[in-house]
């Protein structure tokens, strides 16, 4: 057991830093930090001019929106990468389980994902001054924790096709697309078609986003509880599936003799 969680934990790190493409600190702070602060203050001055939520509405749900992108693009880098660089053949042959080896590389974009949230959502509250209970800080911290988690999840299924289809990113550019008007996080989810709704309840950060608006009102965890669990089994759906396709692919690639085909 001890030697599964140094593959997970060790592991994970070492891939992220071999594998992490926003290599500079300025394009770090450039596209994942200050990129969504300008995108929650454009969607928060246009809900303002139209009429259609409070500024709670748009900093919360863009918090959580923020983690996205990182996890997403993390999570599909966490397979897409190996393959581009031609290491892919030297993972798939390796003895240890190539499921614990790809399901680690999450956890440092999920962390990823909740620090750029956090900076995101403490940034936009002191820009458009508002105030979130002190009390509900820890459980909001959970909830974003959460959302990274199942965005990073999200986005290794999409890096798992990887091993099937050449060009992955187009795959990730238009699910990230996805999150932006399917999740409820710019739109209530009430002004959507009914059909967009349930493609957003299968979707990370739906649930998050809506947990984290009852915490930032002052609800209390007892009531965000439903939605943060069902964001939970999101994420877990998520990963059982990551972790179905890397097996599935990888014995394809096998039989097919094509690990490093591009």
């Amino acid at each position: 057991m001890t030697a599964l969680f140094r593959l997970i934990g060790t592991g994970g790190v070492i891939a992220y830093r071999a594998l992490f493409n926003w290599t500079t600190p300025a394009m770090f702070i450039g596209s994942l930090l200050v990129g969504p602060i300008f995108q929650l203050l454009f969607f928060a001055y246009l809900g303002r001019q139209l009429g259609v939520a409070d500024d709670r509405f748009y900093i919360v749900g863009n918090a959580v929106l923020a983690a996205s992108l990182s996890c997403v693009f993390g999570g599909t880098m966490a397979v897409a990468n190996e393959r581009r660089f031609g290491t892919l053949g030297h993972v798939l042959l390796s003895p240890r389980s190539r499921t614990a080896v790809f399901l680690g590389r999450v956890l440092p974009y999920a962390g990823n994902g909740l620090l750029i949230a956090v900076s995101t959502l403490t940034v936009g509250a002191l820009l458009l001054g508002l105030r979130i209970p002190v009390h509900a800080l820890p459980a909001l911290l959970l909830t974003l924790a959460v959302a990274a988690l199942a965005c990073g999840f999200f986005g290794l299924t999409l890096g798992a096709l990887g091993l099937r289809f050449r060009d992955v990113w187009v795959v990730s550019n238009v699910s990230v697309a996805l999150l932006l008007l399917f999740t409820g996080v710019n739109v209530p989810a009430a002004g959507l078609p009914g059909w967009m709704r349930t493609v957003g309840e299968a979707l990370p950060i739906t649930h998050a986003a809506h947990a984290a608006r009852q915490l930032a009102a002052g609800e209390g965890l007892a009531a965000a509880a439903p939605s943060l669990a069902a964001e939970l089994t999101v994420g877990l759906a998520y990963a059982l599936l990551a972790a179905a396709l890397l097996k599935l692919f990888d014995a394809e690639s096998r039989h097919h003799a094509s690990l490093d085909t591009m």
